[in-house]
């Protein structure tokens, strides 16, 4: 399967299977065979599907972000509160997330490969989403200008760090005012300059 495909039956339910094992083992523990007695196929179901445990984990992890940000983006307001609204409302989401929560703790190099070596594919993803935002809230006056690509990609390193850091930084900073921050922060960042256009 890929990413772009819709799931099937069978592709949801294996996806199923792979979220409870990552929750409950951890991605280095989750194993394709798990996976499939969980889901109840066989395993040939899955590796014609995913060749491995990772392609299976990455693919998971773009359906879990896909749910997170449908969940959390605002409807109403500029493009730039609706942005800023998803992406406080997604880091939160991702904070108090079971299998984001396991893969912070029992995965912690998994996730640093993803902060400091490349951008994975739900990084990159997430740039996109940003990006055509960005442009919209250039459209609409509500968002500075710049280059729209690397605006979003300071935005996901922002976030990134909320999201990673908040438990160190919980006893000074609690999710409620983590996200009050953040708010401001991504607000101060997008805003347009009044002297702009001028």
């Amino acid at each position: 399967m890929t990413s772009t495909e819709p799931p099937s039956a069978v592709d949801r339910a294996i996806l199923d299977a792979a979220r409870e094992c990552v929750a409950e083992f951890g991605v280095r523990r989750t194993t394709l065979t798990e996976v499939a007695r969980r889901a109840g196929v066989s395993r040939p179901t899955v590796y014609r599907r995913w060749p491995d445990t990772g392609s299976l984990v990455a693919d998971l992890l773009v359906r879990e972000l896909r749910d997170i940000v449908a969940d959390t983006a605002p409807s109403t307001g500029t493009a730039r509160e609706r942005l800023v609204g998803a992406i406080v409302g997604g880091g939160a989401m991702i904070r108090r997330n079971p299998l984001f929560a396991k893969i912070f703790r029992a995965d912690t190099d998994i996730m640093l490969t993803y902060v400091f070596e490349r951008l994975g594919r739900n990084q990159r993803a997430l740039i996109t989403l940003f990006a055509d935002a960005i442009r919209e809230g250039q459209g609409d006056g509500s968002v500075r200008a710049g280059d729209p690509e690397q605006m979003a990609a300071m935005l996901l390193l922002i976030a990134q760090s909320a999201v990673q850091s908040a438990s160190t930084f919980a006893p000074v900073l609690d999710a409620e005012h983590l996200d009050l921050e953040l708010t401001h922060a991504l607000h101060g960042y997008l805003r347009r300059d009044p002297e702009e256009g001028r």
